[in-house]
């Protein structure tokens, strides 16, 4: 018989655990992810962080998980600026594409000038937003 349990955390060894086979399974059908952290920090002339972008580059794409910019930066091409360096480091990895998510609240237009496409959206996430995924082929 089997039993589920459901809590909020895990012990680190079955986290592993589970991770590894995982895993295990994903390089085998699909070969070695090859994943590779990247953090771009931008700072300003006084060394205080202005912004910010973290990823992540496994099987061909760069995800974008964070860019952040502090509001007294913002509007000064500074999203501009990180996301085309992490567009630069993707290609030097060998990347195919770029990949975030951004709520409606967020920059989903902004990414669209830059020539990221919409290819998936949940409306009401959260209510009276929508979370929207986009992608650029490099």
């Amino acid at each position: 018989m089997t039993t589920l349990t459901v809590s909020t955390s895990i012990d680190r060894e079955t986290a592993e655990l589970i991770g590894d086979g995982l895993n295990a399974y994903n390089y085998k059908t699909a070969g070695p992810h090859n994943e590779q952290d990247l953090w771009i920090v931008a700072r300003d002339g006084d060394g205080a962080v202005a912004g910010g972008l973290k990823g992540s580059s496994e099987y061909s794409w760069l995800f974008v998980e964070w860019l952040w910019i502090d509001a007294g930066h913002r509007s000064r091409g500074l999203g501009v600026q990180l996301l085309g360096k992490a567009e630069e480091v993707a290609r030097l990895r060998g990347c195919i594409g770029v990949h975030l998510d951004s709520y409606t609240f967020q920059a989903p237009e902004f990414y669209k000038r830059l020539g990221y496409e919409e290819f998936g959206r949940i409306d009401d996430y959260p209510a009276g937003h929508s979370r929207i995924w986009l992608k650029k082929r490099l």
